[in-house]
């Protein structure tokens, strides 16, 4: 830009010159345009621009003035500093040069250098490659067999036991302890990886495997049975307590069901024994411990008392079999998932055992063990029940005996479940009972229907019902304490009842035979409502309440209907009634048949009603009379008073016949005064006067 800037001021300046001998018109011209358009480049350049800073910055630093001396020097002496600075430049381009052409003959030795390097390198690789070739080969070998012997060794780890783990596991005179059940674990592990190996191709190493682990894992079973047993004989049975180490032994023995099965047969077994000693020595006080003590007397002290002999042995069976379940708490039984695995588990090398793996339920093992420990007493237990039993004369005292049974039937259920030994026995002897009394029963029926051929002379209930209801009455309040479930209630009573009742009123309906109405109604139903008094209250008995309530209304009515018929014979009514039944029932057909009949005739009619008027002032009286032996006298009143308004409707109706076939008459006769009369004058009804409303006040 000075450069520029200088050039256009010697233009300007040679323009200006007036002492130009070269310029004309043309060049005056050409000259213009040009000058022009450099004026208008250098206007044109924006003063803001970097450059142009830089150049007037460098102009500044010189120190000129815009004069025309200076301007016609500023050229020149820019262009000779543009040629110094060339100089310089070429002067270091050939310094660079020199040290190029060192760096290139450097560059050329070096590549002659690394061409020999390279052909020796070829030369060297060419006799070293069966060295290289033989060396990787032993190196992957060597990683083989590395890789070969960690596996060796993890199999060895995980398949093979130490001798002295097969020390520990098989040698009968080493105990038993966590190392021996930490072995048993890894062997039955090291048996079911086995099966893994056989899906390989070395089949044969996997069965070698499982046949030694078979056998290790039989010899250590066996080991573990034979310890069990050896503790079992060790235990104190008087005072059972089973330690943490046979627990988890017997936890093992399931999976050799076999063997689990014998161990607690033994137990049990062992334990039959015990208990049974400890029960004789309850009964007898004969306990070698006791020491002569007497502050508890033996169960025997009180054999006179026969139920309380029975549920004094029933009660210590009962402390018996709830010591026995706590005790037994603590063996294995309780962790029965763990017991009903490991039998699945045994199943497969057992099969045979019968053991029903998939039903096994460890708290019913321990109750079914309970109950086979307590085998022998129960035995002992039910021989001196039935004794008792079958001594007894007494149906109440016997059917006690029943209910004293299933109370403890339903306690043992909660103790021991619906499956014991003990359970089964209780109901035999449940039945046994029963059965007892009902025999008792049928005797005293036999005797009463021997014995008792009538009735009281008040037909009252018979000295054998009320004897019979006095008994059934301690029965239902026996029955009423007892544990029977309230579904069941009336069921199970029924039963009863079929045996201390029906039979009894079976026989009073048998006496009542014997006689005629109203006393045969009167007795039955004083026989049943004796029986429903005794029975109400309770609500297992409703259903054979309203059964005797049927009854006595089946019986109610036969005396109403006595009574009905006491009032129509008596009143002189019942050959009105009987004459009039058999006609039609159309009312002409009635009226028109009343003036032919005798009894209708105007004299029969005066009589009848003479009849009437002499029954009606004592004929309540007298109807009540022959319901006097009844014992409900309310039901007397009842009973007379449906009587009696039969009757009436009777009556009312005999009224209304003879006031229409009066009526009839008039109307015949073509009477107008008589038939418009509201006056009950006619013929019949001035024989037979007396009105349906007068029969009622009289009869009230």
């Amino acid at each position: 830009m000075v450069e520029n800037t200088r050039i256009a001021s010697d233009q300007d300046y040679e323009i200006n010159d007036p002492y130009d001998d070269r310029t004309t018109a043309t060049h005056l011209q050409q000259r213009s345009k040009v000058l022009s358009g450099k004026i208008a480049n250098v206007l044109s350049v924006s003063y803001a621009d970097g450059e142009i800073r830089d150049a007037l910055r460098a102009l500044e630093s010189t120190n000129v003035y815009n004069t025309p001396d200076v301007r016609r020097r500023l050229h020149l002496e820019v262009q000779k500093e543009v040629i110094n600075c060339n100089g310089e430049i070429i002067d270091q381009f050939g310094t660079v040069a020199e040290r190029l052409r060192r760096v290139g003959h450097t560059i050329s030795k070096l590549n002659k250098c690394c061409d020999s390097m390279h052909q020796q390198l070829v030369a060297a690789r060419r006799e070293n490659a069966p060295i290289l070739e033989e060396t990787s080969m032993l190196l992957t070998q060597r990683q083989e067999s590395e890789t070969k012997k960690q596996l060796l060794e993890a199999f060895n780890q995980h398949f093979i036991i130490s001798e002295d783990e097969l020390r520990v596991l098989t040698a009968n005179a080493d105990i038993i302890d966590d190392s021996f059940f930490e072995t048993l674990a890894r062997v039955k592990g090291i048996h079911k990886d086995c099966q893994v190996l056989l899906g390989t191709e070395n089949q044969r190493l996997g069965l070698e495997l499982m046949e030694q682990s078979s056998r290790n894992l039989n010899s250590a079973y066996q080991k573990l049975y034979w310890w069990v047993q050896r503790e079992f004989k060790l235990l104190n049975f008087e005072n059972l307590q089973v330690g943490s180490t046979i627990r988890r032994a017997l936890k093992a023995l399931a999976e050799r069901p076999t063997l689990f099965e014998n161990c607690l047969d033994f137990f049990a077994e062992a334990r039959q024994h015990v208990l049974v000693d400890m029960f004789y020595s309850a009964l007898t006080g004969s306990d070698n411990n006791n020491d002569g003590d007497g502050a508890t007397k033996p169960i025997e002290y009180h054999s006179h008392d026969p139920l309380r002999y029975v549920g004094d042995m029933l009660a210590w069976t009962h402390a018996a079999s709830v010591s026995e379940r706590e005790a037994l708490e603590n063996l294995a039984m309780a962790d029965g998932d763990e017991i009903s695995r490991g039998i699945r588990k045994g199943m497969t090398s057992e099969p045979w055992s019968g053991i029903d793996s998939e039903v096994f339920d460890g708290r019913k093992a321990l109750e079914g063990l309970v109950g086979r420990n307590l085998a022998s007493v129960i035995q002992v237990l039910r021989q001196r029940v039935e004794q008792v039993i079958q001594n007894q004369e007494d149906p109440v005292l016997t059917y006690k005996f029943v209910n004293l049974l299933y109370f403890y039937h339903v306690t043992f259920a909660k103790l021991l479940g619906s499956e014991s030994i003990l359970l089964e026995n209780l109901e035999a002897l449940e039945e046994f009972a029963f059965d007892q009394f009902r025999t008792i029963m049928v005797e005293n029926v036999r005797f009463v229907q021997a014995d008792n051929g009538r009735a009281p002379p008040d037909l009252r209930s018979p000295g054998f019902l009320i004897e019979a209801l006095d008994n059934l009455k301690v029965l239902i309040k026996s029955f009423d304490a007892s544990l029977t479930p309230i579904p069941s209630r009336e069921k199970d009573f029924e039963r009863v009842m079929s045996v201390a009742l029906d039979p009894f009123l079976d026989v009073c309906r048998k006496i009542s035979q014997d006689y005629e109405e109203p006393f045969y109604s009167t007795f039955l139903i004083n026989c049943l409502q004796a029986t429903q008094a005794t029975l109400s209250g309770y609500d297992f008995v409703q259903q054979k309440i309203v059964r005797l309530e049927d009854d006595i209304k089946s019986y109610t009515t036969h005396l109403i209907e006595f009574q009905h018929s006491f009032f129509l014979h008596n009143s002189g009514l019942y050959p009105m009634i009987a004459t009039l039944a058999p006609l039609s029932e159309t009312q002409p057909d009635i009226v028109q048949s009343m003036r032919t009949l005798p009894i209708f005739q105007p004299a029969a009619l005066r009589v009848a009603s003479q009849t009437v008027d002499d029954f009606l002032p004592s004929a309540l009286m007298d109807a009540k009379e022959n319901l006097k032996y009844l014992y409900n006298k309310q039901m007397v009143s009842n009973i007379t008073a449906e009587a009696a308004e039969r009757f009436c409707e009777d009556f009312e109706f005999i009224e209304g016949q003879l006031a229409a076939s009066d009526q009839s008459d008039a109307t015949a006769k073509g009477d107008q005064e008589y038939a418009g009369s509201n006056k009950l004058t006619e013929p019949l009804r001035q024989s037979f006067p007396r009105t349906s409303g007068e029969i009622r006040v009289l009869l009230s």
